[in-house]
């Protein structure tokens, strides 16, 4: 079912979404069909503001905290901004009259209405974002993939709900994926993190390959942390063939697109390898060249079933 009378974003809207052509995997293809495109555009627009929003990466002049009902001199104020967004995610859901004051939000309604989504997935975005204002260090493994269920993981299982594909096996095999899809993006970003005051490579991991915080501030990565790197990015590899199989678990050009998100995170790995696991000069991207191939590769190999 296509979304109806969904608003055209204004001039500041769309520069958030804008975005999309920076991330490491095609967001909403042109090859998709319009309505699924719409609705992706929508939840990237929605996920990508919470994600600026906790990042501090927000246009300047306060125009978002604006949108949301708080005045300008609020655009520094992370937590606030953030519980500005959950009270207009409420009036996404919500039945009364008024609807979302943000622009990106009021995109969003209509796809929640049409494909009947709810409201956990994007609220588990904003507890991500609220915790990265409380947390910088994960001390394990175990703790960095708590993380990625609230970051990354609902992603995923919005794409599925959007395009009516969820299952468990699907869902699980999607969370692997997008769980991946983070830790690349962590590995990509080791340098722009730590100017964030963050660490997402586990302490126990650091401790394990003798690395201290002061070396992933060196210009270039010394031998440990090219060690670690390449560990933490085995781990990523590891996720994606775990869920590959999703892949092959549905047709057409929904195929496409999976295939689009996980030989996107392959790519990006063969990237950061390309370098020699040397991250800190900035993050290695992929070619687009490199990025088709890992698509490629993955439509080959992604066992079909049904």
């Amino acid at each position: 079912m296509r979304p109806r009378q969904t608003p055209a974003p204004d001039a500041h809207a769309r520069a958030t979404l804008g975005k999309a052509r920076t991330e490491n995997f095609p967001v909403a293809p042109a090859f998709l069909p319009r309505a699924w495109r719409e609705g992706l555009m929508a939840v990237y627009g929605y996920a990508r503001l919470v994600d600026d929003i906790g990042d501090g990466d927000l246009a300047p002049g306060g125009r978002d905290a604006v949108l949301l009902g708080l005045g300008p001199e609020a655009a520094d104020d992370r937590p606030a901004l953030l519980d500005a967004l959950e009270a207009d995610l409420a009036r996404v859901f919500g039945s009364a009259g008024g609807g979302p004051r943000h622009p990106l939000l009021q995109a969003l309604r209509p796809v929640v209405r049409a494909h009947g989504l709810t409201p956990e997935p994007f609220l588990g975005l904003i507890a991500a974002n609220r915790q990265d204002q409380q947390v910088s260090r994960y001390e394990t493994y175990g703790d960095l993939l708590a993380y990625c269920e609230l970051s990354a993981n609902p992603v995923g299982r919005l794409v599925l709900a959007l395009t009516g594909t969820a299952t468990p096996e699907r869902i699980r095999r999607s969370d692997a994926i997008c769980t991946a899809l983070q830790i690349v993006e962590h590995i990509q970003d080791v340098a722009e993190d730590l100017q964030r005051d963050r660490i997402y490579l586990p302490a126990e991991d650091l401790r394990r390959f003798h690395v201290a915080e002061a070396d992933l501030k060196a210009p270039t990565a010394g031998a440990s942390v090219r060690s670690l790197i390449a560990f933490e990015a085995a781990r990523a590899r590891d996720l994606l063939d775990e869920g590959t199989p999703l892949v092959g678990s549905v047709h057409g050009r929904l195929r496409l697109l999976l295939a689009g998100f996980t030989g996107g995170g392959r790519a990006a790995l063969r990237a950061v390898c390309g370098a020699g696991f040397d991250v800190l000069p900035g993050p290695p991207r992929p070619t687009r060249s490199g990025l088709l191939r890992e698509v490629a590769a993955v439509l080959r190999t992604a066992p079909r079933k049904g």
